[in-house]
């Protein structure tokens, strides 16, 4: 019984994270961007000017007076999920198996998944309602049930697929938003500092318990104040080792884009196979970070006190830019700089000091080298911070998929099942559930990308709508929601001047 459920998630595991899942995000990628006339580079400077260059803004950053939260805290909330080990832990991975090569597609697949999150997050806040309780609600599962759905005989296709995206972002939060994550901080804690699992598991319950039973409101308060403290820390101490090896610059550039194209064979093994991993790789990575198609962060921006559907969008390329393009960016020059990755033929050297290196402890050995005991710690502490932010993040997402299946009463019991859970991760080991759970969450991909595909049009409609009214002039009719009552009043505060 046991391999026959194996063999079956591997097979579904190689759908969801092997080459069909890549062509399918690839593919409407490139298409959001087309359809938006490569929105993320032509209005370049207005996306940055209307996310991180609004930063100050009270509408951003100010605490809301009702169950909504700032569009800074959203921010927060959704890049607490995706800012994550992958960061590390992936893009080290990914650069084991796949080369430097792994990083140019990487980039590509984020490049295009810029369109696919502003898409994403457009849809998010268009179709989004407020529950009983004053607090938005939003996400794939009711874009797919009151957008697709609401296609001409497409009723039953939009509520089946609304419940299949809910159920599978409902077991995932477990897995990889929740037992994975933690398991990694007492991993490395028990590594690096000989701290026992179950102390740490305690302690992960108390902190998690204290932030995830307070609702979004706590968990938003706690985010805004980890997310850039975390990111900001990686950064400076990635950028001290990129400033340490500067003069190592040219050649990791030249060594990604020949491994990209196979200008040199990798390892003297045949290319186009040395092609094909660069791939898969650095395609599979940069999605499993920035989680751009996955549907899972539109959960957190829906709940924005924003009125502009097409401006949450924006914070969305702003999450992968920041996610993918600056911090796995980082990581990948920290690493190939380091000299344990051969860049003429791009294999990685298998053990350092007699210590072998996987993906999960090579950024750790870089720090090490450069740092001594103090990077390997650094390290430790950064991957802390990861995954106990992801872990706030996917309670959410968690949260708003169990209120959509069975109602917002039940969440309560949900929230205290999954603080439960910390404890689980914190001292068991690698098992099935978990592999199980890593293809659950890439199976929320493939009913989010068809709502995504299908509404393209009202993404089209509502970002022309929006490119008129802001940056062209022209006296037209904001175009904010989907239901008449949410279009009345949030047209209204847009007249009045809010964001």
């Amino acid at each position: 019984m046991l391999e026959a459920v194996t063999n079956v998630n591997k097979f579904l595991n190689g759908i969801v994270w092997g080459w069909p899942a890549i062509i399918l995000l690839a593919f409407v990628g490139i298409f959001m961007t087309c359809r938006t006339k490569f929105f993320q580079v032509s209005h370049i400077g207005h996306w940055f000017k209307e996310t991180i260059g609004s930063i100050f803004h009270k509408d951003v950053v100010g605490h809301t007076e009702d169950r909504s939260i700032s569009q800074f805290q959203s921010l927060c909330t959704a890049l607490a999920a995706t800012v994550g080990t992958g960061n590390i832990v992936g893009v080290a991975g990914a650069i084991m198996v796949g080369g430097p090569g792994a990083v140019f597609w990487m980039w590509l697949i984020a490049f295009f998944g810029m369109m696919t999150s502003y898409a994403e997050n457009v849809l998010g806040i268009f179709y989004r309602r407020r529950n009983s309780a004053g607090e938005w609600s939003g996400g794939a599962m009711y874009y797919l049930r009151d957008g697709l759905g609401a296609k001409k005989g497409c009723k039953t296709l939009g509520m089946v697929l609304a419940v299949l995206f809910s159920v599978f972002c409902l077991l995932a939060a477990f897995g990889i938003g929740n037992m994975t994550q933690i398991n990694s901080i007492s991993g490395n804690l028990n590594f690096v500092f000989g701290v026992p699992t179950w102390v740490t598991g305690i302690v992960i319950v108390i902190l998690t318990g204290l932030v995830v039973l307070g609702g979004l409101k706590r968990i938003a308060s706690v985010t805004e104040k980890i997310v850039p403290f975390m990111v900001i820390l990686y950064m400076i101490g990635s950028i001290v080792i990129f400033c340490m090896n500067i003069s190592m610059v040219g050649k990791v550039f030249v060594s990604i884009f020949q491994g990209a194209f196979a200008l040199k064979a990798a390892g003297g093994g045949v290319v186009g196979y040395g092609v094909k991993l660069a791939i898969e790789q650095g395609m599979k990575k940069g999605v499993f970070s920035n989680e751009a198609g996955l549907g899972s962060s539109v959960m957190a921006n829906s709940s924005s006190n924003v009125k502009e559907p097409a401006r949450q969008g924006m914070w969305g390329i702003f999450e992968v830019f920041a996610d993918t393009i600056i911090v796995c960016t980082l990581t990948a020059f920290s690493v190939l700089s380091s000299g344990l990755v051969d860049l003429e033929t791009g294999v990685a050297q298998t053990a350092y000091n007699g210590v072998e290196l996987t993906g999960a402890n090579l950024v750790g050995t870089v720090f090490s080298m450069h740092f001594g005991f103090a990077g390997a710690a650094f390290v430790a502490i950064s991957v802390m911070l990861f995954a106990f932010s992801t872990c706030l993040g996917w309670s959410h997402y968690g949260s708003k998929a169990c209120e959509f299946l069975f109602g917002e009463k039940i969440t309560k019991v949900y929230q205290v099942i999954f603080v439960a859970a910390t404890f689980g991760g914190a001292v068991m080991g690698e098992n099935l559930a978990w592999d199980i759970a890593n293809t659950l969450n890439g199976m929320m991909m493939l009913p989010n990308l068809v709502g995504v595909l299908v509404l393209s049009p009202v993404v089209v409609k509502v970002t022309r709508n929006y490119v008129d009214r802001k940056l062209r002039g022209k006296d037209v009719e904001p175009l904010l929601s989907n239901f008449p009552d949410i279009q009345k009043e949030a047209a209204e505060a847009v007249r009045r001047g809010e964001r």
